[in-house]
């Protein structure tokens, strides 16, 4: 092994935990100092579905079809939503991972 690929491996085993932890931080920053909505400001980020469906209610656009389960709370719906996607990021990751692996028994081959 030459010298440079020696020296640079202890740095390559802290790269990405001071990268994750840097991301952290600043996420956790920005949230602290995030300004607090209230009153009419909290009203105005309700999410684009609902204002979406006011508007097409005023023009009088009626739905296609209704939906077939409605969660009793909103606690339901955003788990449902967090399950939905915890399950799209599982199926991603096989695949990349898959994909991977299949490039490493290729590289192996050759």
């Amino acid at each position: 092994m030459s010298e440079a690929h020696v020296t640079t491996r202890p740095v390559q085993r802290w790269v990405t935990p001071v990268l994750i932890a840097a991301i952290v931080a600043i996420f956790a920053l920005c949230m602290a100092l995030a300004p607090r909505p209230s009153g009419a400001d909290a009203e105005a980020f309700g999410g684009t579905d609902a204002a979406v469906t006011e508007v097409l209610a005023d023009k009088g656009v009626e739905p296609w079809f209704e939906p077939l389960f409605s969660p009793d709370s909103g606690e339901i719906e955003s788990g449902l939503f967090a399950l939905q996607a915890a399950l799209g990021a599982g199926a991603f990751g096989f695949v990349l991972g898959n994909l991977r692996g299949r490039r490493a028994e290729h590289s192996k081959q050759d």
